[in-house]
């Protein structure tokens, strides 16, 4: 039996660590309003073209992310979730300090530095939120609770757009003040994670302390009455030490198991590949670039977040009523189209100002169709594709793989529009087709179906 519910201790808890997540969304969306401004301070600095150092400002978070996310797996093992936890707004502090005095200091490459370790943070953030959240929820909230995370993202997305509008600090004086505002969101964290609980989880099977660990699920369930769920615990070690350990190795030399990492690793590349990072991080050059005037396309930016967040919440219900594999064709199914019509916009928007409102729809559409699927799925899949002696390891080569694209996006997408000019989205719509292709051939549905019942699919 499930003992407790969303009680006050719970949701502390919960707000605590997702700030992490509010802090990744808000680090997405934050840089693309004031490339201007930022590039004319790169030009103040160095007598270059400040594309390239923008593209390597942007791209240098997804670097950190890549460390950020082995690193919290380490961390939260060693020293505990809420430690890791603790650390890691640490490092966030640091690294929006850095940001937000670069100008001051007419450091660029403080601004650098900074964007590096604040993609650490949120690289870490993205493995060590998720797990402390999953190990406190009770087992029918933990569903509702895992999602809750998508949207601290898509909520700090918007939040960052927003802010990043000319009126508030989107300006050459108020650009610094914006990076640098990331500070607020860690320095929280650093007095909420210290009275929240640690993961009874971690302390029941890791520090082996029963007796702490009861005294803290009792005060985050609201009851005493927490004996099954220990039992539950117990139950679920001894099934996983009965259960054979597979390293990142195995996971290539196995065929049972390269088959799910595949399907895995091509699900994380579909997500970043099919150029969605390059709407995140540039859309307001997008927009600009389709006609709009600089205000018009930070308003329509604004836009871009929100669609993310409604999304998240509209593919909540649907996640489970329609199935992951449904969901994710879908969802890319809709991006190719969206990004063909996308293009045809582009293409013709010269002195016409109806298709420069069409070029924003599109790409809004496009935006609209990766929250149905391919913004959570690929971040699911993994840990239900793979037994629990193989999932942490599958987990931690998606999540590498994730950063390591969404890196060479950030980076290549300013020279690949002075390459390709209207057609830049070109790529990505060919990627999103194989990709549509390859998930209806090879994804199984895993909706409603045990681990047990998935991983004897690869073992055929």
């Amino acid at each position: 039996m499930d003992s407790g519910g969303a009680t006050g201790p719970l949701l502390y808890a919960v707000v605590a660590a997702v700030l992490g997540m509010l802090q990744f969304g808000f680090n997405t969306g934050v840089i693309n309003a004031p490339k201007q401004f930022i590039e004319n301070f790169i030009k103040e600095q160095y007598s270059v073209e400040p594309d390239l150092i923008f593209s390597v400002i942007v791209s240098i978070f997804a670097v950190g992310g890549m460390i950020g996310c082995p690193l919290a797996s380490w961390i939260a093992d060693k020293r505990g979730r809420k430690f890791a936890l603790l650390a890691n707004a640490v490092f966030g502090v640091i690294g929006a300090l850095l940001m937000g005095f670069s100008k001051i200091s007419s450091s660029v490459e403080m601004l650098i530095i900074g964007r590096f370790l604040i993609g650490v943070n949120c690289g870490f953030a993205t493995t060590a939120s998720p797990t402390y959240v999953s190990e406190i929820a009770p087992l029918r909230l933990r569903g509702a609770f895992g999602t809750v995370n998508q949207l601290a993202v898509a909520l700090g997305l918007v939040g960052g757009q927003i802010l990043g509008i000319d009126v508030i600090l989107g300006s050459d004086e108020g650009w610094p003040w914006l990076l640098g505002l990331a500070v607020l969101l860690s320095a929280i964290q650093c007095l909420m994670l210290p009275l929240a609980p640690e993961s009874p989880r971690y302390l029941l099977l890791v520090q082996r302390d029963e007796e702490q660990a009861r005294v803290v699920l009792a005060k985050i369930r609201g009851t005493d009455d927490i004996d099954d769920e220990i039992n539950e615990m117990h139950v679920e070690d001894r099934a996983a030490k009965q259960e054979e350990k597979f390293s990142i190795g195995d996971l290539f030399r196995i065929k049972a198991l390269r088959t799910p990492l595949i399907i895995g690793v091509v699900m994380h590349l579909s997500q970043q590949l099919g150029g969605i990072n390059a709407v995140l991080y540039y859309s307001s050059t997008i927009f600009e670039n389709a006609g709009l005037t600089v205000e018009n396309a930070r308003l329509a930016t604004i836009g871009v977040g929100s669609i993310l967040f409604l999304m998240a919440l509209v593919s909540i219900p649907l996640m489970d009523r329609l199935g992951r594999r449904t969901l994710q064709l879908w969802g890319l199914g809709g991006m190719a189209v969206s990004s063909v019509l996308m293009t045809v916009a582009f293409y013709t928007y010269t002195d016409n100002f109806t298709m420069s409102v069409f070029a924003v729809i599109f790409t809004l559409l496009y935006v609209g169709f990766f929250g149905v699927g391919p913004s959570s799925i690929p971040w699911i899949i993994l840990s239900e594709l793979f037994g629990q002696g193989a999932r942490s390891a599958a987990v931690s080569v998606g999540a590498a793989v994730n950063w390591f694209a969404n890196f060479i996006v950030g980076l290549v997408f300013i020279p690949l529009t002075k390459v390709l000019g209207n057609l830049v989205f070109l790529p990505f719509t060919i990627l999103l087709i194989l990709f549509y292709v390859f998930v209806y051939f090879k994804l199984p549905e895993t909706k409603n179906k045990t681990i047990d019942e998935v991983t004897a699919i690869f073992k055929k």
